[in-house]
Parts: C-alpha cells; sequence; structure tokens
C-alpha cells in the first residue's frame, strides 16, 4: 500500500524556514529547525540509531548529522560513508534506460515480448514506458511466498535476475497496462533485463559507464553479495526495549539488483541527484518523457507533499515548492533524494533503519517531518 501520509510544517518552522540565516564567512546554511528535527528523530526511543542530511543550494552544501552510524565503533553519521540507497536504485535504472533511449538504443515503446520473450504472454504488451512509471500491471515478486522462503532460508546467496522475475511469471497482470499506478519492483527488474537485452552488455557496465563513471561516482557500486564496503554506515532493526539489531549485511543485494541493491554514499547519492533530475544525462524527448507524471502515483514510502510519478523520477509537490527525486527502504535503511529541475537546489536524507507508513505510523511522521523541512531548506534558502 502506498500513501501521502507526511506530518505537515507548524507554522513556526515554516517561519524559520523563510528566515534561513547564512554565515558569510562559510557560505553555508544554518537553518536550526532541520537540525532539531534531526536531533528530535535520533532523540526517540524507537527512533534510528543516526540520520543525515545534506542540504545543496549552488555550490554551497551543508551537512546536517545527528547519532550514531556503528553502534559498536560509536562512529558518527558520516556523509562519506557507504550505505544501501534501497529503492533509490530504481532512478538509476530510470537514468541507465532513458540514457539507452537517447541514444536510440532503446524505445519507450519496446515491450516485455519483443525484448524479453518467454516470461508470460499476457505480460507481453507491456512498454519499458509503462516499467519505468510503475503503469504496467506486472505482480511485484516481493509479494512471493517462494520468493520470502527463498530469502529467509538463504539471505546471504541471491538468485540471477531473470529468477527474481520468474517467481511471479505465472500470474497474470494484476490490470490493463496503462490504466493504473502501482509500485511493483519486478518493474525494475525488467527494466535492467532490458538494458542488457537491447545493449549486449550486463546492467551492472551499463550502470557504470552511464551514471557511475560520468558523474565520477567512485564510491558507489552494485555488488550481488552482502557485504559492505568499508567504512558504511551501519542499518539497523529498532525494536524498543531490544537493543538494536545491525542488519547491514544480514541480505545480499542480489535479492533487489536494479529495484534496490545500489550501494552509494550521501555524498554521490546527492551529486546524482542533482545530475538526474537537473537533466544532466540525458535530454530531448527522452527528458520530456521523463518529465510526464501519472497523478496519484507515490514512492515506497511517499516523499514530502503530494506525490506522482514520472519515468523513473516522482514529482513532490510541497508548500514550499517542488522537487524531483525518489526515496526508499530495506532492511535498515530509509532514503530520500531529490533536486529542483535545474540541478541547482538538491536534499538528501538518510536514516539507518526501515520506516514506512506502513510499518509504524508514528515514527514514520518523525521522518517525514525531517524530508519536509529539509526539502524546504533546500527550496527557501537563497542561493
Amino acid at each position: 500500500m502506498h500513501h501521502s501520509r507526511f506530518t505537515k510544517l507548524t507554522a513556526g518552522l515554516v517561519l524559520g524556514l523563510l528566515t534561513l540565516l547564512f554565515s558569510t564567512a562559510t557560505a553555508q546554511l544554518v537553518p536550526s529547525a532541520l537540525q532539531d528535527a534531526l536531533d528530535e528523530l535520533v532523540a526517540a526511543p524507537d527512533g534510528p540509531p543516526g540520520a543525515i542530511a545534506i542540504v545543496q543550494i549552488g555550490s554551497r552544501r551543508q551537512v546536517y548529522a545527528a547519532g550514531i552510524g556503528d553502534r559498536n565503533s560509536n562512529r558518527r553519521m558520516r556523509a562519506s560513508d557507504h550505505m544501501r540507497v534501497a529503492s533509490v536504485a530504481k532512478a538509476f535504472s530510470g537514468a541507465v534506460a532513458l540514457s539507452l533511449v537517447d541514444r536510440g538504443v532503446l524505445s519507450l515503446d519496446d515491450t516485455i515480448g519483443g525484448l524479453l520473450p518467454g516470461f508470460n504472454p499476457d505480460w507481453d504488451d507491456v512498454t519499458l514506458r509503462e516499467l519505468l512509471n510503475h503503469t504496467s500491471g506486472v505482480p511485484s515478486f516481493t509479494t512471493s511466498e517462494d520468493f520470502f522462503e527463498r530469502l529467509v532460508a538463504f539471505p546471504r546467496k541471491p538468485v540471477p535476475p531473470r529468477q527474481l522475475v520468474e517467481y511471479v511469471a505465472d500470474e497474470d497482470l494484476e490490470f490493463d497496462p496503462g490504466s493504473r499506478y502501482a509500485y511493483s519492483n519486478t518493474d525494475n527488474i525488467l527494466i535492467g533485463l532490458m538494458v542488457e537485452a537491447a545493449s549486449g552488455h550486463t546492467y551492472e557496465r551499463e550502470l557504470g559507464s552511464r551514471v557511475f563513471g560520468r558523474l565520477g561516482m567512485r564510491q558507489s557500486s552494485l555488488p550481488e553479495g552482502y557485504r559492505m564496503p568499508r567504512p558504511f554506515i551501519h542499518g539497523y532493526e529498532v525494536r524498543p526495549p531490544l537493543p538494536p539489531d545491525d542488519e547491514s549485511e544480514i541480505v545480499a543485494a542480489g535479492y533487489t539488483w536494479a529495484s534496490g541493491g545500489v550501494v552509494s554514499t550521501p555524498l554521490e547519492l546527492n551529486r546524482f541527484a542533482r545530475a538526474y533530475a537537473g537533466g544532466k544525462l540525458f535530454g530531448g524527448a527522452a527528458r520530456a518523457a521523463q518529465l510526464t507524471f501519472f497523478p496519484g502515483g507515490s514512492s515506497d514510502p511517499p516523499g514530502p507533499g503530494t506525490n506522482s510519478a514520472g519515468l523513473g523520477i516522482f514529482r513532490y509537490e510541497t508548500e514550499c515548492g517542488t522537487l524531483y527525486g525518489h526515496t526508499g527502504n530495506i532492511f535498515g535503511y530509509t532514503q530520500f533524494m531529490a533536486a529542483t529541475l535545474d540541478g541547482e537546489r538538491s536534499v538528501v536524507v538518510s536514516a539507518n533503519a526501515q520506516m514506512s507508513p506502513e510499518l509504524d505510523p508514528t515514527r514514520w511522521a518523525r521522518l517525514a517531518n525531517v524530508n519536509a523541512i529539509a526539502a524546504c531548506a533546500a527550496l527557501d534558502g537563497d542561493a
């Protein structure tokens, strides 16, 4: 299920954000409301051990952090440490696919049946466009009992991407393609497989050359296994009164692949947000299609404000203006990244616990408040 539930800013917070102060000596943003919200999030008994936010306006970038990134070493949250980006990986697969569309290697009208025959005749006419904006009707493999049993039995031994699709390949479409919105993890596995079929290269190679390489993202990767590159922000399961349980390396990244397996850092995620939303990776018809939105389509978990779904990107219409990006959560991590269409204003919020409205509405409300305040800090600050 997907909701647009989030906590609205109080009048006092809005006023504080509208009067952001700057240090003339350091040219840094100083919205105390954001730091206060991060501190409050982490201080809650069921809050994540740590959280970090990046706000950048033009060349001015400020990092806000609260709490701990590694409870064993007491290492604080650091913007250069690695983390799982969860479903923000779907924006990366969107970037790769649209880059190939821009170069004529792929078409948004390419179909599952045309490029990936043999899964299910009912799926054959589903297009790349419908996969990118989650209007395909293809069921999500993460709802499969067989998938869940495999994950529990062998959490560190992933299956190949095609087998992820096979978990639901005997199921018909849930609705007529293009008629409805439904967030599906299978969509982005199929996108990754389409990239491979059209390019003749592995998805990892295309991701490395078309995104990581172009943007100088040397700390970002798409691993198959469970180990995290060092140093990393540890992700935790938080269930008071029990102590937080480290979930950083309990599941192999290959279980989510192009749908959720990317590892990056807060700093590099911020760089990607600015380039992706800012149109630096492709242009022309691919860019225009990316920014055609399906009303009511929400990322999972929802971003701030009113959400709608583009191709591999979401529009967040907030009280302070509009941003474009993606969210995600997975064992131990919750992510939000967004930027303006000129790529000049950006925000990243990362917490090292999995949070969503479905898991715990009260706890989620505190993180949603952080996301909303961070979004306003980026939008209302002076360049």
